[in-house]
C-alpha cells in the first residue's frame, strides 16, 4: 500500500508544483486507495504495455510493470485546479515555472509533452479536440482539463459531468468556446484570414505592421506585395508617423510601376500632405522623376477626391453594363 509514495512521482510532483507541501496522512490514505484502484482496472494499460513490449517499445532494461505502476501513481496523485494551472502555465512558459521563475523542464521535454497532449490527451476525441480546438490538453476521468496555450498561459477547469469519451462536458465546451473567441487555435493565425481577438497584441501592433509591410513594399518597388496587400483589403493609403503613404515613398523612390498601379488599380489620393506639407508630386520633382512626375500630374487632373475605390469600382461596372445594352 506504500509503493505509491516512491521516489520518481514524488521528484515529480515536488518538482512542478510552486510550493510543495508533503501529503497528510489522509492525503496519502486516499491517494493509496486510487493507486489500488487504477492498478486493479486498468486492463487496458496493461493491454497497452505488454503490445508495446512486444514491439519493443521499451528501452533496453526498462521494466515494463515498474512503467505501468509509475503511471498509476501519477494517475493517482491529488491536484487541485489551482496547482493544476500552474503545471499547464510550466509548460505553457517553456518549462519556466511563473510563480518562482525557476526553470524545471527542459525545452525538448516540453516540446515533446506537448505534442503528446496535442495528439492523444483527450482519449477517443482527441482527433477531433485537435481540429476543432488546436491545443494540447489532457483530461481525466474526474472531470478536470489540462489545457495549455503555448507562450501565453495555461489553465485547469474542473467540471465532473463526463461525456461518452469520458471527457468533461462543460470543459470541452469551454475549450471550443475559447477557441472560437481568440484565436489560439494552430491555424487561426493564417495570414489576412484571422477575424477573432489576439490578446497577445499589444494596441496598435497589428496597424504598425501593416505600415512597415506597406510601405516597405513600396520603397522596394515590390508591386507583387502590394498587390497582395490590395487583394486583402488593406488600406492603401495608411500613413506613417511622418503622414507619409505608400505613393510618397514610391514616387520618392521614382518606382514608376509602383506608382501606376497605386494611382490605377487602388485609386489612391494623391493630394495627402506629409509633416513637411509635401504630396507625392512633390517628392518626384525634388527627385527629379520626371516620368513619375508626368504620371502624377495627369493622375491628378482626373482624381475625384470624394470618390473611394468602392465607389469608383462601382462606376466602372455600370458604365460597362450600360454599354452593354446599347
Amino acid at each position: 500500500m506504500n509503493t505509491w509514495v516512491s521516489a520518481m512521482p514524488r521528484k515529480v510532483i515536488f518538482l512542478l508544483l510552486p510550493i510543495p507541501t508533503p501529503p497528510t496522512s489522509s492525503t496519502k490514505l486516499g491517494v493509496c486507495f486510487r493507486f489500488q484502484s487504477e492498478k486493479e482496472t486498468g486492463d487496458r494499460n496493461y493491454a497497452i504495455g505488454y503490445y508495446l513490449k512486444e514491439k519493443k517499445c521499451f528501452p533496453k532494461g526498462v521494466d515494463m510493470m515498474a512503467a505501468l505502476d509509475l503511471y498509476f501513481q501519477l494517475c493517482s496523485v491529488e491536484v487541485t485546479c489551482e496547482s493544476g494551472s500552474v503545471m499547464a502555465a510550466t509548460l505553457a512558459n517553456g518549462g519556466i515555472c511563473p510563480i518562482t521563475g525557476e526553470s524545471v523542464l527542459s525545452a525538448e521535454a516540453v516540446r515533446n509533452t506537448l505534442s503528446l497532449m496535442h495528439s492523444c490527451g483527450m482519449y477517443d476525441f482527441s482527433g477531433q479536440f485537435a481540429f476543432h480546438v488546436g491545443l494540447p490538453a489532457k483530461s481525466a476521468v474526474s472531470g478536470a482539463i489540462l489545457l495549455v496555450v503555448p507562450n501565453v498561459m495555461g489553465m485547469m477547469c474542473l467540471s465532473p459531468p463526463l461525456d461518452k469519451l469520458g471527457n468533461s462536458h462543460r470543459g470541452t465546451s469551454f475549450c471550443q468556446k475559447l477557441v472560437s473567441l481568440f484565436n489560439f487555435h494552430n491555424y487561426d493565425n493564417l495570414r489576412h484570414c484571422a477575424r477573432k481577438l489576439d490578446p497577445r497584441r499589444e494596441g496598435g501592433e497589428v496597424r504598425n505592421k501593416t505600415v512597415v509591410n506597406l510601405l516597405f513594399a513600396a520603397y522596394s518597388g515590390d508591386v507583387s506585395a502590394l498587390r497582395r496587400f490590395a487583394l486583402s483589403a488593406m488600406d492603401m493609403e495608411q500613413k506613417d508617423y511622418d503622414s507619409r503613404t505608400a505613393l510618397h515613398v514610391a514616387a520618392a523612390e521614382g518606382h514608376t510601376e509602383v506608382v501606376k498601379f497605386l494611382i490605377e488599380a487602388c485609386k489612391v489620393n494623391p493630394f495627402v500632405k506629409d509633416r513637411w506639407g509635401n504630396i507625392p508630386l512633390d517628392d518626384a520633382v525634388q527627385f527629379n522623376h520626371l516620368e513619375v512626375v508626368k504620371l502624377l500630374q495627369d493622375y491628378q487632373d482626373s482624381y475625384t477626391p470624394s470618390e473611394t475605390q468602392a465607389e469608383a469600382a462601382a462606376k466602372a461596372l455600370s458604365k460597362e453594363n450600360l454599354e452593354s445594352m446599347v
